[in-house]
């Protein structure tokens, strides 16, 4: 009997612990938006006067602000901040082509196709959103492909 006693004790404390330690196992942590991403248009736009160069928001590539496990009101800030940082560039990017301008406009652009390739999820409406910013700019400008294919490669 005793040895009974011991084996069910040994399986209901196993089943005790086993059961505690499961809400743990399954609770799925959401990572969000890096707090860096939340900064808004300024500092996106302090960060972008790096571009070709290694642009980063206090160490965080701009794609990694589209993670797809963020929420939706910290996806609309980061869209917000890219949008309106991307309407500010365009105004003087499409008044000079060549200019640094377009070349931070097309960094921008290529750090947002990549985190969009990268993530996927809702972030499509704000490559679309930051593509209707940019239709007064010459995108074959040598500064905007520049900045481009910097943003798609490191971005």
């Amino acid at each position: 009997m005793t040895d009974t006693f011991l084996h069910v004790a040994g399986l209901l404390l196993f089943g005790c612990l086993a059961a505690l330690a499961l809400p743990g196992c399954a609770k799925e942590e959401r990572s969000g938006v890096p707090p860096a991403c939340r900064q808004g248009e300024r500092a996106v736009r302090d960060a972008l006067r790096a571009a070709p160069g290694d642009v980063r928001l206090d160490g965080t590539p701009l794609s990694a602000c589209l993670a797809d496990e963020s929420d939706a009101a910290e996806l609309a800030d980061v869209g917000t901040a890219f949008v309106n940082a991307a309407a500010e560039l365009a105004e003087t990017a499409a008044q000079d082509p060549g200019g640094d301008e377009a070349t931070q406009l097309g960094y921008l652009m290529g750090a947002t196709q990549r985190g969009v390739r990268e993530y996927q999820g809702v972030n499509a409406e704000l490559v679309r959103r930051l593509e209707q910013e940019t239709l007064i700019v010459r995108r074959r400008s040598q500064a905007f492909r520049r900045g481009e294919r910097a943003g798609l490669r490191g971005g």
